[in-house]
């Protein structure tokens, strides 16, 4: 049954559409962090490997969070890798492991896209689609990956 909560269908459909894109860019940032945790060596290895731990325990909480927003909202999920990396702005490196501060530098430049893109989408969430709930959902992602950049920029000078 559709859900009638006073978005019409044409908007559920993109409203639907960029909830896919935001949980593609969490998908593969996670898994770009999991390498990362697990490939961390040298000067502060403990120290970064429980940071990206952290991380990507906070990604895979608002991993579930989304897709349960989209299936709210009255879409599927998507849930395959390859599905994922065809909706996501976030690139991977295959074979490529970067130094300490590489994978600092990767993940810091991640989480900026981020923000900056879910800053766009909470802009047309609110005039667009009329959709004060998912804006509302929207910042508290937004607000998360501004404090986990805030935390990878105190690394550098």
């Amino acid at each position: 049954m559709k859900p009638d909560i006073g978005i019409s269908d044409k908007n559920l459909k993109g409203i639907t559409g960029i909830l896919t894109s935001v949980l593609s860019d969490a998908m593969v940032l996670y898994s770009k962090t999991r390498k990362f945790h697990w490939n961390v060596k040298g000067e502060s290895f403990m120290e970064l490997h429980k940071l990206f731990e952290s991380h990507y325990k906070q990604l895979e909480e608002a991993i579930d969070e989304i897709a349960e927003r989209i299936n709210k909202l009255g879409s599927p999920v998507i849930g395959t890798l390859e599905e994922f990396i065809q909706h996501s702005s976030i690139k991977e490196s295959p074979g490529k492991y970067p130094s300490r501060d590489g994978m600092l530098k990767e993940m810091l430049t991640d989480h900026e896209s981020v923000v900056k893109a879910l800053r766009k989408f909470i802009d047309d969430y609110d005039e667009k689609y009329k959709d004060a709930g998912t804006a509302d959902f929207l910042t508290g992602l937004m607000e998360g990956h501004e404090t986990i950049a805030w935390t990878l920029r105190r690394y550098f000078n």
